[in-house]
């Protein structure tokens, strides 16, 4: 039987003594959907959450935690981060920056901590997924526990149909 995987997120989950589980999943190195995630965990994709870093025109980054199915509304983010706009951090700049790769990026235990803002909607559920700091593992907690964790503060960061 394979070892179970244990990466940064789950140390600081154990040290912070928050319960979790974890679902490992085959990774595809071409598709970093979230939805092909839900389907090979059999998570719920409501509650399945990507980690997105971006960068503020004060030079700064911060943290957006949304669900896979929803795209982020970087005015949104600005008006919740109080900045005057917000871009996608490039690629390239993911590891250096957070010690995450692309599709492996969690919000908890990046290299250092940044601002954190999480979709409104994940303080209705009972429990929530994110990635466990690796492609091929996901980490189920409860919102509260990841809120706490990251001190992430709920904000509506997501498009609306108008």
């Amino acid at each position: 039987m394979a070892k179970a995987v244990k990466t940064n997120v789950l140390r600081h989950l154990d040290a912070a003594k928050i319960p979790y589980e974890t679902r490992e999943y085959p990774v595809d190195d071409d598709n970093f959907d979230g939805k092909l995630v839900a389907a090979k965990t059999g998570l719920d994709p409501a509650m399945i959450y990507k980690t997105l870093v971006l960068t503020g025109d004060k030079n700064s980054h911060l943290v957006c935690v949304i669900p896979v199915e929803e795209e982020l509304d970087l005015k949104a983010v600005a008006r919740a981060a109080g900045q005057k706009s917000v871009a996608m951090l490039h690629q390239k700049d993911l590891l250096p920056l957070t010690g995450y790769q692309r599709g492996g990026c969690s919000p908890i235990g990046m290299k250092k901590p940044f601002p954190t803002y999480i979709d409104r909607r994940a303080e209705g559920l009972a429990r929530i997924s994110v990635s466990a700091g690796v492609r091929g593992c996901q980490v189920i907690l409860a919102p509260a526990d990841l809120i706490r964790e990251t001190g992430a503060q709920p904000a509506d960061l997501c498009r609306t149909e108008a």
